[in-house]
């Protein structure tokens, strides 16, 4: 069935039931908006701190969406894209989008002007619904952008001339369903790729990749209708997507947090009375770094009902969850591996029950397979390092338009992930590293997240990053960009004598104390810090002759 029909069902069977919850902290905490006062169309204040939807507002929503783009002319196959910060709003334009039968096309809120029309024109986009926030991005090519294509603003105040005004093309359509005959295998999202090696691939998946990610999130975390999952990266990304998805499978309510600061977080996790929180390697040591200096203190939240804290989308020190069971001991606990190309997170998972192996990404997801191979292809023995591949419903058709980036990563069924990892004799998958971020020091191949993770050992460590910087004897030297815990004290020299536990060749040759730099959805940007301190690295040895 089409994803579709589980937002229909949840309309039709809980449909007075809340959805969706809209937590903006940096709004005054005026009054709470229920679904009862929310207008269907346009609010008629500028976003209140808090508002929620019933699934059958939801629902409703979603298709007077789906009328507005079916009158004007968008028919199956064709593309629209959404370039929002997360709102209430988001979700049922996703879905809009796709009730009309067309294929839905996150956009990253991080792109520049040029990346938003090079991915614009690389989906063919025939719509774009944008956001307040993205005025300026999109003016600068406003003529490219707005060339055969239909733009949207969804927003308060004023709309640019180059746009639509959304608020006003779905007042006058009906919330009745259009109901467009779609399957499984029908096309539903366009989402991309990081870009860490140039511009963004664009992965197609179909309505069968989405109703897998819904299941299998219920299935990972024993997702039951009485929980309630609290969201907080973009909605863009796979991950807090499909993540999501568990909550649509199980018609559960979900709450959108937009804030990352510690109080903030426990104060929605308590206010909503949320039981599923997913986090990201940052957020985490925030908390756990507010708890520990007294800032945060877990008796003024309401937390007993908080079951389960998962992390996904880059790899977690042992040592971060070791403190987290210390603050939080009743907590169940999972980590997530995915890619876009696998719909995002799940394809592996630690599981529930198996806390004593952190640091394994984990085992199969529900209905995945997975082996690791060589470069010939040839799968490898347990402990061996080499190139993860996974297998299942999740895996992507092709990245658009793309056939020869699409043969290099499919083959036979297989994705290959570019991720080099080894399993154990228990059958867990440990991440090594990302196959590009090998570092290979006069023949010898280091891998940076083992390093990481004991460099993250150390108390005064907040966070780091181990890249290869160039070196004119062994082509590449092991450099460490150690971010230190605020008045830690931290010194490159105490950081020296703690790496000399690890052996000789993985210690770092060079120790730089500086900030990480991590994106949107939490992953180290290291392709910028190999820029930089490659750069630096390179002067250095030139002016030593």
């Amino acid at each position: 069935m089409p994803v579709t029909d589980l937002l229909r069902r949840n309309a039709r069977e809980h449909g007075s039931e809340v959805a969706l919850v809209e937590l903006n902290p940096g709004m005054e905490d005026t009054r709470r908006y229920s679904f009862k006062e929310y207008d269907l169309v346009q609010p008629t204040v500028s976003r209140p701190y808090r508002r929620e939807i019933s699934w059958q507002v939801f629902d409703e929503k979603s298709n007077r969406v789906a009328n507005m783009l079916l009158d004007r002319g968008i028919k199956k196959g064709d593309k629209v894209a959404i370039l929002m910060f997360n709102c209430l709003e988001w979700l049922p334009v996703y879905f809009g989008i796709l009730k009309c039968g067309a294929i839905a096309v996150p956009f990253n809120f991080r792109y520049t002007a040029n990346e938003i029309q090079y991915c614009a024109d690389l989906a063919e986009v025939s719509v774009l619904i944008f956001g307040p926030e993205f005025i300026d991005r999109i003016k600068i090519n406003a003529d490219g952008m707005t060339r055969g294509r239909l733009l949207i603003y969804l927003g308060d105040g004023e709309c640019p001339d180059f746009a639509e005004n959304y608020w006003t093309m779905v007042a006058d359509y009906p919330s009745t369903d259009p109901d467009i005959k779609l399957t499984e295998d029908d096309h539903a999202a366009i989402y991309f790729s990081s870009g860490t090696t140039g511009f963004p691939k664009a992965i197609l998946h179909p309505h069968r990749s989405l109703i897998q990610a819904a299941e299998m999130e219920a299935v990972h975390h024993e997702t039951g209708k009485d929980d309630c999952f609290l969201c907080i990266p973009p909605l863009y990304h796979t991950g807090a997507k499909f993540h999501w998805m568990g909550s649509l499978w199980t018609c559960s309510k979900a709450v959108l947090l937009k804030g990352t600061k510690p109080d903030v977080i426990l104060k929605a996790v308590s206010d909503e009375h949320c039981t599923i929180v997913w986090l990201l390697v940052p957020w985490a040591q925030d908390i756990l770094d507010a708890l520990d200096s007294g800032a945060l203190k877990l008796s003024d939240y309401k937390l007993d009902q908080w079951r389960l804290m998962h992390i996904g989308a880059q790899p977690v020190p042992p040592s971060l969850i070791r403190r987290w069971k210390e603050y939080f001991p009743n907590h169940q606990y999972d980590t997530n591996y995915g890619l876009s190309e696998s719909t995002g997170p799940g394809c592996v998972h630690l599981g529930l029950g198996n806390i004593n192996k952190v640091g394994a990404i984990g085992i199969p997801g529900y209905r995945w397979e997975c082996k690791i191979v060589d470069e010939e292809g040839k799968e490898v023995a347990h402990g061996e390092v080499g190139e993860l591949c996974v297998k299942g419903p999740g895996v992507m058709l092709e990245y658009y338009r793309n056939p020869e980036a699409t043969a290099e990563t499919l083959k036979d069924g297989w994705l290959f992930t570019g991720d080099m990892a080894m399993q154990d004799p228990d059958g867990f998958y440990f991440l090594v590293d990302r196959k590009k971020d090998v570092i290979v020091s006069g023949g010898e191949n280091i891998y940076p997240v083992e390093i990481e993770n004991f460099i993250q050992e150390y108390p005064k460590v907040k966070d780091v990053a181990v890249i290869g910087l160039p070196d004119k004897r062994l082509g590449e030297i092991t450099g460490a960009i150690v971010e230190a815990l605020p008045g830690s004290g931290l010194t490159e020299e105490e950081l020296e004598k703690f790496c000399t536990q690890l052996p000789r060749y993985k210690r770092p040759k060079k120790i730089i104390l500086a900030e990480v730099p991590r994106n949107a959805t939490g992953k180290i940007e290291k392709p910028a810090l190999r820029k930089r301190y490659g750069a630096e690295r390179l002067v250095e040895q030139e002016n030593k002759g």
